[in-house]
């Protein structure tokens, strides 16, 4: 079996810093060495990461790799070839793809195509409907990181909004429910009140107030009331405001807590003061909210209000982006540069370095019970980066990844840089090269 030994790193894993070097063995973390302990031991492949830091790979819980059906904009292997870049090992999809991922037979399919396309480890969330629910109670639970539900405007039928399905998907699965939640009742009276007095041409400064703090909470905290009476355990994506945090707690260890959170990169990296600067390349949904919401958020993932941070990467062209805010397309690519925006932010104090890993590789694998990731761990797969914290990353359409060809970073110099990232204990990407021969693997859950 073939053996690799990573020397002389600075080891950031579990809450502690510590020089140290791992030994890889086939696809799996063979032994962790603090201090010299390695030294002398021989292996097919030696690094001498002097200098470097060794992480676990992050985990991305929410992101849309556009296939099938987008794909003139991303698919899964140029979207994971920028995750591996980036030194994301593992990703969930989303389901609101065309066709839908509704079905059992869409699950199969995305799953057959991971395993032929993806050079991280991959897996798909399941998406619930009005009227899928005999689908759901077929599902196995070891494969899918759990159902995601539209509360607010979405794609085709993937809006669920009566109020008879909500009850039956929240009381009769036993599977985590991730939720958009945005009230499309505020949203639709926010587009009436502006468009009545501006007119339908409305700029990018009002999406924060369409797709509103009102808007959010609302339906964030009507999910939190039927979780709670139902006993639902419940995951609430890309939180952006203030206002919702009051629904989470950071008393509770996160093994018990039933109800989670996820922010996102954008949220905490940009205020809706950048509208004017970057424009629709920064509309999302939900929206970039205040500075205040921003800093909220910051002390949220501190504080372990918020349980994971991700991307909610979402590709599309350029020229999808274009238009008033009523017309272009919400979303963008985020997945390259998420963990460096992340170690950007640690380097400017906001958050310690330490944290980072916890939020973007060890939460979301205990969050999402997923089988030996996440974590620097004898007897764990060794998804593994090293990252550069004294070469610096400037971000140009020439090193760009993404299939949609752009980047909200472009022109952007972060302080560090990914060297390399292993995924199963294979090295995928090596100093700006890919090794487009290496798949990923299915990721497994505990429950």
């Amino acid at each position: 079996m073939k053996q690799t030994i990573i020397k002389n790193a600075l080891i950031i894993n579990e809450g502690r810093s510590f020089k140290g070097s791992v030994r890889i063995e086939g696809n799996q973390i063979a032994a962790v060495y603090e201090g010299s302990e390695a030294d002398g031991l021989n292996a097919d492949r030696i690094i001498d990461a002097t200098g470097l830091w060794l992480l676990p790979g992050a985990i991305d819980d929410q992101v849309h790799f556009r296939e099938p059906g987008l794909t003139h904009k991303g698919d899964i292997r140029s979207e994971s070839r920028a995750a591996v870049a980036g030194g994301v090992t593992s990703f969930m999809d989303m389901p609101n793809t065309k066709p839908q991922t509704t079905s059992l037979g869409e699950l199969e399919w995305k799953l057959q195509r991971g395993e032929e396309t993806s050079a991280a480890n991959y897996s798909f969330f399941f998406g619930g409907t009005n009227d899928n629910l005999d689908e759901i109670r077929r599902l196995d639970k070891t494969r899918i990181p759990g159902l995601k539900l539209f509360l607010g405007s979405s794609t085709g039928n993937m809006l669920v909004d009566r109020k008879e399905s909500l009850e039956r998907i929240f009381g009769e699965s036993d599977l985590l429910i991730a939720v958009h939640a945005e009230k499309e009742e505020i949203i639709q009276r926010n587009i009436a009140h502006y468009t009545s007095l501006y007119g339908n041409d409305l700029d990018i400064s009002f999406h924060s107030k369409i797709r509103s703090e009102e808007a959010c909470y609302a339906s964030s905290a009507e999910a939190v009331e039927l979780a709670t009476r139902l006993g639902t355990r419940l995951h609430i994506l890309h939180l952006s405001t203030a206002k919702e945090l009051s629904l989470l707690n950071s008393q509770t260890p996160l093994a018990q807590k039933k109800i989670t959170g996820e922010v996102c990169v954008h949220h905490l990296w940009f205020s809706d003061e950048d509208y004017a600067t970057f424009g629709n390349r920064i509309k999302w949904n939900p929206s970039i909210k205040t500075k205040a919401d921003r800093q909220a958020l910051r002390e949220a993932v501190n504080d372990n209000r918020i349980d994971i941070v991700a991307t909610d990467h979402a590709p599309h062209l350029l020229s999808e982006k274009e238009g008033s805010c009523l017309v272009a397309a919400s979303g963008g690519p985020l997945i390259q540069h998420s963990l460096l925006a992340m170690l950007d932010l640690a380097a400017q104090g906001i958050f310690s370095y330490e944290k980072v890993v916890d939020k973007m590789a060890h939460l979301p694998a205990d969050l999402f019970h997923i089988d030996r990731r996440g974590y620097i761990r004898k007897g764990y797969y060794a998804d593994l980066v090293l990252v550069d914290p004294q070469k610096k990353t400037s971000v140009s359409a020439e090193n760009i990844l993404y299939k949609c060809g752009w980047s909200p970073f472009e022109g952007h110099t972060f302080q560090h840089s990914i060297r390399q990232t292993f995924v199963n204990g294979q090295l995928v990407y090596d100093n700006g090269t890919i090794d487009d021969s290496i798949r990923g693997m299915e990721v497994r859950y505990n429950n």
